[in-house]
């Protein structure tokens, strides 16, 4: 249901405003140095439309509650850092494809709704664990994402630009406005699921067995679209269409300022910069600037936690971003490393759930398994990372509380970026094609999303659901 246009979305207090960040340590701050020039972009870029609207967010943050209770599933995924030259119609539609391709196993599979969240539309600032990168006898900023400066590796590319701030917030009101229209024109409609095959039956990247499970899927979700029908349900149309949502991190504070707006008709203030912001292991300090900006907004937030976090430390962080324990508000991303959920994962589900503490347990397990291949090249395995996603069912089964939701960096592309499923190390080089970390490709997304279902299949079928 949704929340009346007057509903508290957080709590109301007299010492936050969106600026009051300013006065705390912000992780992995960025220096420019013209600070007019920061200051003209930032009044600029707050007299922009939002991005997105309350309504948007509000419906999102209803599904997300039903989700903590085990009755929807979260499926978050998309590019580790978004180019802006990537934003052309084809790049866009691929990167829909896959998330609707892949949240079609899943529903199949569970039998739940899915709720489709990109990493879209804004994810073009990432934190780096150092801020200068050298090479050779030279040594420059690191590249932070397009947002914020270019990868190549030359002085004037790597200054932080305030215009990329301008030019970020461009980029997303383009890609949003296409994904929007896609919607409309009925591209999304679970009666078609054909139409967003990339061409899946000829691609040669694919076992037969995966090429004939999403066969399968697909004639099942038709015939069940047109045996409701049939029956006269009225809420078919709603059914056949798909909502996406977008995401990214919230990691350039003076960006998610300049869009954090207040709203008429409600109490609350919301960051309309997407849908879903989240804040990063680096950068979730209970003291810091991130925790600080985001505790005053409507938006549902996410929070990325380590193999370091402190149970009582994440207890304290969800209590600062949702003191009103409103449900659909907190998303607790685990990402500790196949080697180490059960180690890890049952002391802080049980110190939240101890606490009474509403959240969203959500598994990204492509942080956790990141290594150096012989080359030099950061990977992932497939396996590790469908090891990591097992291991948190089963913590969550175990302790009686929901796994709802899986976090993946992830592209519609041909990259050869993790290892596993028809990739190995030699290849590695071949279509190693992002400017941070490794993404599962096409072919590993979809047998990603098989493996997940088929346990999520197994879990229902426990319950005699």
């Amino acid at each position: 249901m949704l929340l009346s246009a007057d509903a508290p979305s957080s709590s109301p207090d007299p010492s936050w405003s969106p600026s009051s960040w300013r006065a705390r340590t912000e992780a992995h701050a960025i220096t420019y140095d013209d600070p007019g020039e920061l200051e003209r972009v930032l009044a600029r870029l707050s007299t922009l439309p939002p991005l997105v609207t309350s309504w948007e967010i509000e419906r999102l943050k209803s599904q997300l509650a039903e989700a903590q209770q085990g009755k929807r599933f979260l499926l978050q995924g998309g590019d580790c850092a978004e180019m802006l030259d990537d934003c052309e119609g084809s790049a866009i539609t691929r990167k829909i494809k896959i998330l609707l391709q892949m949240s079609l196993v899943l529903l199949q599979a569970s039998g739940k709704p899915v709720i489709r969240v990109g990493r879209l539309a804004g994810q073009y600032a990432k934190p780096r664990s150092n801020p200068v990168e050298t090479r050779g006898e030279v040594s420059l900023p690191s590249y932070f994402g397009d947002l914020i400066n270019g990868a190549e590796f030359d002085a004037a590319s790597r200054r932080p630009d305030p215009e990329r701030l301008l030019r970020g917030y461009a980029h997303s009101a383009m890609t949003l406005n296409f994904v929007r229209s896609l919607s409309a024109a009925g591209f999304a409609d679970l009666h078609h699921p054909e139409y967003w095959d990339l061409g899946f039956f000829d691609r040669a990247d694919l076992t037969p067995e995966v090429r004939a499970d999403y066969q399968r899927v697909t004639s099942e979700v038709s015939r069940a679209m047109r045996f409701m029908e049939a029956l006269g349900e009225d809420s078919v149309e709603k059914l056949s269409r798909v909502e996406f949502f977008t995401s990214h991190e919230g990691l350039s504070l003076n960006y998610e300022e300049a869009l954090t707006r207040q709203v008429p008709r409600r109490q609350s203030r919301y960051a309309l910069s997407c849908h879903l912001p989240w804040i990063g292991e680096r950068t979730r300090a209970l003291d810091g600037a991130h925790v600080e900006l985001f505790r005053g907004v409507g938006n549902p937030i996410g929070v990325k936690v380590g193999p370091s976090a402190d149970p009582a430390e994440v207890v304290e962080l969800v209590g600062r971003l949702n003191p009103m324990n409103l449900p659909g508000k907190t998303i607790l991303v685990s990402r500790v490393g196949a080697r180490r959920v059960k180690e890890v994962l049952p002391r802080l589900v049980e110190a939240v759930k101890r606490a009474g503490k509403r959240v969203l347990w959500v598994c990204d397990p492509m942080h956790g398994n990141t290594v150096s291949a012989k080359s030099g090249l950061k990977t992932r395995n497939f396996e590790d990372i469908l090891a990591e996603v097992e291991a948190c069912f089963d913590v969550h089964e175990d302790l009686g509380t929901v796994l709802g939701g899986v976090h993946f960096e992830l592209t519609g592309e041909d990259v050869t970026e993790c290892t596993g499923r028809g990739v190995d190390e030699s290849l590695l080089d071949k279509r190693y094609a992002s400017r941070c970390d490794p993404r599962l490709n096409y072919a590993q997304a979809m047998e990603m999303a098989f493996a997940v279902g088929r346990r999520m299949a197994k879990g229902r079928a426990a319950n005699g659901a």
